[in-house]
């Protein structure tokens, strides 16, 4: 191997270099809040422009009080309350739902089986426990008000959340209603009221989620968002999903249906005013063909930019969706893009890519990786309060059109887990998206931090050499099927010595005007299709 770093990883480097140092600006005055959209609002719990006393720290802050948004939504239902939901562990939501209950209107409520139990129900042991046991620990500290390392009946009844449910019977079903150990994930963020309202966004219904750790002052919470948008053909679309979930309940019949256990449905599109909001649930299938999928919705609107995209997400690992930003890129859109700092630098994350890097393990690079030729500095981490991570899953295209939802931009929330994606093509409710962006984006670190500097530094001297997969593509360009040596050619995703002889002998008669003539080359078929779309020009 030559002692010397590769170009793009010379090229990244320097990005690194005079990229990782930010100013930090000065204090800036309180901007004023946004005109909301007539049937789509939109609600950030670090926004600037907004402030509120958080009820359980007593802590002035900056933001929307998302709990108070739920609650006073949940306060106003007649007839019916449907919550779906990873996590639920703030009071005031739990006791709002109890006093519909009470008052007769119908209430239901999914959860995500690993934390579906009260905090009182669980040993010692369970609560401090590697799978959850973080979140369960600080969970603990938030109800134990008086901080003496026990819970007490009153503790319990005015603060878990759970408890507070169970003892007044509402009734609750996790996604180990099916009869199984549980789906991928059942990570819905939504809720219905009277079938005319939804709530949706990527926030959990926790402290963490919402509000900020309760063993740190300062921090604010997860980056989160909400919408509430109202709609009852909307509403409809989201009660059905619930429906399939929920099957008859808590019957003990295992007819729900969570996961890949239930069918699969294509986008659906609602008309509302001037807003064309898109909405599709995931999981789907991976036999079903990728571009039917939510991730293969999120790389149609990608591709819709002209002048822009900014990408705020918890993790991106979903190397198809980074070719689309690659193309865009190469054709002048402008890329800006923060990804939370416990997901942005590892080997499997699409920052890198953006960045022109790539980070091996055990001295093997990731199959399907495609570091950018052009990389950009225009990506990074944002700069937040302490303990807090950015779990926003959104993305704005021109300034326009918004992805969000409950889906990560990742395989794993494509193929496994309850999901939802909305795309919203709307200015208004953009600007506030927009505005979220901007405001983590001014003092965010961006380029290759210098800690990442180091590892590839240290990679490239420890490894005497680096496996790279038949289907890798260091340079990010794409094969032109008419020009390509066959050694070319077999640098493609299942592409072996006989078939590129085939596509050689097929161009050799009539040269590709399009990815519909590779079909008629002897071995290839819808599926491989997909897969070189991306990666194949003529």
């Amino acid at each position: 191997m030559s002692k010397f770093l590769p170009l793009h990883l010379v090229s990244a480097l320097l990005l690194g270099l005079t990229m990782g140092c930010q100013k930090v600006p000065p204090p800036q005055p309180r901007p004023e809040p946004l005109p909301q959209d007539t049937w789509i609002e939109v609600y950030f719990n670090q926004s600037q422009s907004e402030e509120y006393t958080e009820p359980y720290r007593e802590v002035r802050r900056s933001g929307d009080d998302l709990e108070q948004e739920i609650v006073d939504t949940i306060n106003k239902a007649q007839s019916s309350v449907d919550v779906a939901v990873q996590e639920l562990r703030l009071p005031k939501i739990a006791r709002a739902l109890v006093d519909r209950h009470q008052a007769g209107v119908q209430v239901r409520v999914i959860l995500e089986n690993t934390y579906s139990r009260p905090l009182s129900e669980m040993m010692a042991a369970e609560v401090t426990a590697s799978d959850g046991g973080d979140r369960n620990q600080e969970y603990w500290q938030w109800v134990d008000r008086d901080r003496d390392g026990k819970l007490s009946e009153t503790e319990i009844n005015q603060g878990e959340a759970l408890a507070i449910l169970r003892n007044a019977k509402v009734p609750t079903i996790d996604d180990t209603a099916d009869g199984s150990a549980g789906s991928g994930l059942m990570h819905h963020k939504f809720v219905i009221v009277d079938g005319r309202t939804s709530i949706v966004g990527s926030a959990n219904f926790t402290p963490s989620g919402i509000h900020g750790d309760f063993a740190e002052a300062k921090s604010r919470g997860n980056a989160n968002h909400l919408l509430k948008i109202e709609s009852y053909e909307l509403a409809q679309l989201f009660t059905q999903e619930f429906n399939v979930m929920w099957g008859d309940g808590r019957t003990g019949n295992p007819d729900s249906r969570f996961g890949l256990a239930k069918t699969w449905r294509p986008v659906k599109q609602v008309q509302l005013g001037d807003s064309l909001v898109s909405v599709q649930f995931s999981p789907i299938s991976p036999s079903q063909p990728w571009s039917k999928s939510g991730n293969g919705l999120i790389a149609k609107t990608l591709g819709t930019a002209s002048k822009s995209v900014d990408l705020a997400l918890f993790v991106f690992s979903e190397q198809k969706l980074v070719n689309v930003l690659e193309s865009n890129h190469r054709q002048g859109v402008e890329i800006r893009a923060l990804i939370d700092r416990g997901f942005a630098w590892r080997n499997y994350s699409e920052a890198l890519d953006m960045l022109g890097v790539a980070i091996a393990s055990n001295c093997k690079y990731e199959a399907d990786n495609r570091p950018w030729a052009s990389p950009i500095a225009t990506v990074g981490v944002p700069i937040l309060p302490p303990g807090d991570k950015l779990h926003h899953k959104f993305a704005v295209i021109d300034g326009e059109t918004v992805i969000t939802g409950s889906q990560n931009w990742s395989p794993a929330a494509n193929h496994n887990n309850d999901e939802t994606l909305l795309v919203i093509e709307n200015p208004t409710v953009a600007a506030h998206f927009v505005r979220e962006f901007n405001r983590l984006y001014t003092d965010a670190q961006l380029g290759v931090p210098a800690r990442l500097q180091r590892q590839l530094l240290a990679q490239e001297q420890e490894c005497s050499q680096i496996t790279t997969p038949s289907n890798y593509n260091l340079t990010g360009q794409k094969v032109n099927l008419n020009t390509a040596t066959q050694a070319e050619l077999e640098t493609l995703p299942g592409i072996g010595p006989e078939l590129a002889r085939r596509i050689i002998q097929a161009r050799q008669q009539k040269p590709f005007t399009s990815l519909e003539d590779l079909d008629n080359v002897s071995g290839i078929g819808p599926k491989m299709l997909e897969r070189l779309e991306s990666r194949v020009t003529w």
